[in-house]
């Protein structure tokens, strides 16, 4: 499923406000910067000081406007674009008052705290023909969207499975930064901060929705609200089952992530780490040999992408501003869309639910599921 493609229209430069100025804010400057189409007009933070740090970090934004009210930039402002970097439990209503006031959006993971909330943001998304662009990073990557074009045309056969694992480790010092950190109400745990946008790339490349979710989930070192551990297994509508392992009990000087895709005739496995990429794709070929493909869709990614598409390497966020500024202006779907969003959320708190129920949960979830129905689990 993909977005409305109906769309007011809009014009360059697109005009951008971007709501709050916190770890991940720098990444969104950095990206505006080296898009041409793209002006930042204010960007917005309950703290002053956050805002003022922020756009000293990156040259050329001296002379943008300031807001403390996010209500206040958009209503003055009327930005085609707005880019919303808040705490998770915010994320509803910053992203429908922005959309009910005209604007698209750029919007990190999670799309909300809820399954009704999300599913409200997505129908606001076909009703009104503006677009959403998720954070989901890893979507972004070079290589990672011709492998899935050739998943789904067959090439390797059928998919059996995938498995992911998201070893983010972070010290008491990260959670305690903010009191939001690792609750809830504002955050959730390992598997929603974490390992979501990990989630949506192992679905989005098996090619097939979640139908079923069996989960657990621990707190094991971090002094926080929500998990610091969680696994889960997922059923697939074609029958295939996705491994999740997400946590931040690991060593935090040892970011880990690793996805692995497994067909009939060929897989895939890449992942990050402590910041280094790898990857490697392998497809057995007719006289039973096995060959390995990586060469061939570095040459590929660069005939159809260029060199901007290794860039999103370097910062997945300028993949996105570019993709939704074209969306934009193209009339057409992001790749990662409002959809995206809502299924996201929907297959989390669903893997939620299997955990605090203690038996599989069928998915899409028919009844709302908040992250706050996980409040006193560890109690």
């Amino acid at each position: 499923m993909s977005d409305n493609t109906t769309s007011t229209t809009f014009k360059t430069p697109l005009s951008v406000v971007l709501i709050g100025c916190g770890r991940v804010s720098e990444k969104h400057l950095k990206a505006i910067s080296k898009l041409k189409f793209l002006e930042l007009k204010a960007v917005v933070d309950v703290n002053p000081e956050s805002a003022k740090n922020l756009l000293r970090s990156v040259k050329g934004f001296a002379n943008v406007k300031q807001y403390s009210d996010y209500k206040q930039a958009i209503d003055e402002i009327h930005p085609a674009i707005v880019s919303v970097t808040v705490p998770s439990g915010l994320h509803y209503q910053i992203a429908k008052y922005a959309m009910e006031h005209g604007s698209n959006l750029l919007l990190e993971k999670p799309m909300t705290m809820s399954v009704s909330e999300a599913r409200d943001i997505y129908e606001l998304s076909q009703k009104t023909g503006l677009k959403i662009a998720m954070g989901h990073i890893y979507r972004y990557l070079p290589i990672v969207g011709l492998i899935r074009q050739d998943i789904a045309k067959g090439t390797f056969g059928k998919v059996t499975h995938g498995s992911i694992y998201v070893r983010w480790g972070h010290g008491e010092d990260y959670y305690s930064s903010a009191a939001w950190r690792g609750t809830w109400k504002s955050d959730g745990g390992a598997l929603m901060n974490q390992t979501i946008h990990a989630i949506d790339l192992l679905i989005w490349l098996m090619g097939s929705e979640p139908e079923e979710a069996s989960a657990m989930i621990a707190k094991r070192l971090r002094n926080i609200e929500a998990e610091d551990l969680g696994m889960a297994v997922l059923r697939l509508e074609n029958g295939a089952l996705a491994q999740i392992e997400g946590t931040t009990a690991t060593i935090p000087s040892k970011h880990t992530a690793e996805f692995s895709v497994f067909c009939e005739n060929g897989q895939l496995t890449m992942g990050l780490d402590s910041g280094k990429p790898h990857i490697a794709v392998y497809k057995r070929k007719d006289n039973g040999k096995t060959k390995k493909l990586n060469g061939y869709y570095i040459r590929k990614q660069l005939k159809e992408g260029g060199i901007f598409s290794f860039k999103c390497a370097l910062n997945p966020h300028l993949g996105i501003y570019k993709d939704l500024g074209e969306a934009i202006l193209e009339n057409k779907a992001p790749i990662a869309d409002a959809y995206a969003g809502y299924s996201s959320v929907d297959t989390l708190m669903g893997i939620y639910k299997s955990a605090k129920e203690g038996h599989p949960v069928t998915l899409p979830l028919e009844e709302n599921f908040n992250s706050i129905d996980m409040t006193g689990y560890f109690d």
